[in-house]
């Protein structure tokens, strides 16, 4: 890995250049600097926002119009714009100079998941309690390692994924350890063997949305299992999931309390987001690309074209607008937001394709509609009505792109779909009288590694998924 890039702030001491672990530099600590001892001086890094709370998946977001690339942008980064116009004439591994974020943020994460893991059981706490700091760095290391295979990897596939090259997987805060490329099944079996033991000691209350509690275990639990095609299973931890945490936010009720300034013409002010740590929602609280207080980035006409008419959580958050020659959907919240943790709405949507899948229509699109009536505006509301498990499936995809727009969510599901020829979807988009598409098999669904890891890979090696 980059050894230049990767930091971990251990309390006011940056640890640039070399990622150790703890017995490496015990002996050599700058005076007046503190190094990690007590069971609390490690779990305060997983609150650490700027590290471990931070999801980058831009480039995912670009690809799918979920973000609009301004002209500017166009111009500056080949790479943008090659995902943004599906363009198959630019190598995106020769420019993927730039766009490294997705990558060594999410090792940085792994490696403070791996330092804790490390040492706990070197400090006096009790056992339950070192059990507990262990069960959430390890749900920690899954969260990041879902999203690495998922950005980096070919979608999982079970006739092939025990040959298909998964990602780097590291198991210790010491960049100087050896570490294998696993193949996409190595990867997700250690996703879930993460999980599966985090879920047994992890607390059913936790200190806050910054660390997990059981529910978010098993919230995570589903996305994987759902992401692999074992419907079954899913379906168990989303119940599992939901048994302990259910609410869902009435975007009704926001839109009419804010509709006089929404609906103004003109007008573009920011209404304060209820996405944040506090939301109802949250199972766990994960940022986006910032980690500050900040907003959302605009989406493309084309994709804001795409949402079910009425839907009032995206008429909350964006409002298309002209500047210049240009036409996208403003962001109208500023504050912070839900982008890369797990909320209740996805649970519920995990759980509809899940019943669906295992043959129960009914139940799947009656939760599909208890969804959208807290998103719908009534005037635009009906029930939604399936006639078979594809269609079904298709109607809660659609919802769930549209309540998690910009999250890394809408990209795993679309790769998935994508093989099977009943769910495959070629996109398409006509602008500046030119039509743009991207078939549902294209190479373009694999993010390449960044060319900074392929060069300084560290105690090992591992090459590109994708061919360009």
């Amino acid at each position: 890995m980059k050894k230049d890039i990767i930091k971990i702030a251990l309390f006011g001491l940056t640890l640039s250049g070399t990622l150790v672990s703890c017995s490496d530099y015990l002996d050599n600590v700058p005076k007046g600097q503190k190094i990690p001892t007590s069971l609390s001086d490690f779990t305060t890094l997983l609150a650490d926002e700027y590290t471990n709370h931070r999801e980058d998946i831009t480039q995912a977001s670009v690809l799918l119009n979920d973000r609009y690339v301004t002209i500017s942008y166009q111009s500056y980064y080949p790479l943008w714009k090659a995902n943004y116009f599906w363009d198959t004439s630019i190598d995106r591994i020769k420019e993927n100079n730039s766009d490294e974020t997705t990558y060594y943020n999410g090792y940085a994460a792994v490696s403070t998941a791996n330092l804790i893991l490390e040492n706990v059981d070197a400090t006096t706490a009790t056992d339950s309690e070192k059990a507990i700091a262990k069960a959430q760095a390890k749900f920690l290391r899954a969260s990041r390692y879902l999203t690495l295979v998922n950005y980096y990897s070919k979608p999982y596939q079970a006739a092939t994924a025990a040959t298909d090259g998964g990602v780097p997987v590291i198991t210790s805060a010491n960049v100087s350890a050896p570490y294998t490329q696993l193949s996409v099944q190595g990867v997700y079996d250690f996703i879930v063997n993460d999980l599966t033991e985090a879920v047994v000691d992890l607390p059913e209350t936790s200190l806050n949305v910054l660390y997990a509690n059981k529910a978010a275990g098993y919230a995570l639990l589903a996305r994987t299992y759902l992401t692999m095609g074992n419907y079954a299973q899913a379906l168990q931890a989303a119940d599992e999931a939901l048994s302990r945490h259910d609410d869902l936010f009435d975007w009704t009720q926001f839109y009419s309390e804010h509709q006089s300034i929404i609906e103004q013409p003109g007008v573009y002010q920011a209404n304060l987001s209820p996405m944040g740590h506090d939301w109802v929602e949250n199972y766990y609280f994960c940022n986006g690309s910032n980690s500050y207080s900040g907003y959302e980035f605009q989406v493309s006409e084309w994709r804001g074209q795409q949402v079910e008419k009425g839907d009032v959580q995206f008429a909350s958050r964006f409002k298309l607008r002209t500047v210049g020659s240009e036409t996208y959907y403003d962001r109208i919240l500023s504050g912070y937001f839900n982008k890369g943790g797990i909320t209740t709405t996805e649970v519920w949507l995990i759980k509809a394709e899940c019943l669906v899948r295992t043959g129960d229509i009914a139940g799947g699109l009656k939760i599909l509609n208890d969804v959208r009536a807290k998103r719908i505006l009534a005037s635009e509301y009906h029930d939604i009505t399936a006639s078979s498990e594809t269609e079904a499936v298709k109607a809660i995809i659609r919802t769930k792109s549209d309540a998690l727009i910009q999250t890394i969510v809408p990209f795993m599901d679309r790769r998935r779909l994508n093989l099977d020829a009943a769910t495959a979807e070629t996109l398409t988009r006509e602008e500046g009288g030119k039509t743009y598409s991207i078939a549902p098999d294209s190479y373009m669904w694999t993010m390449p590694f960044p060319q900074g890891a392929l060069e300084n890979s560290g105690n090992g090696s591992f090459t590109q998924n994708v061919e360009k």
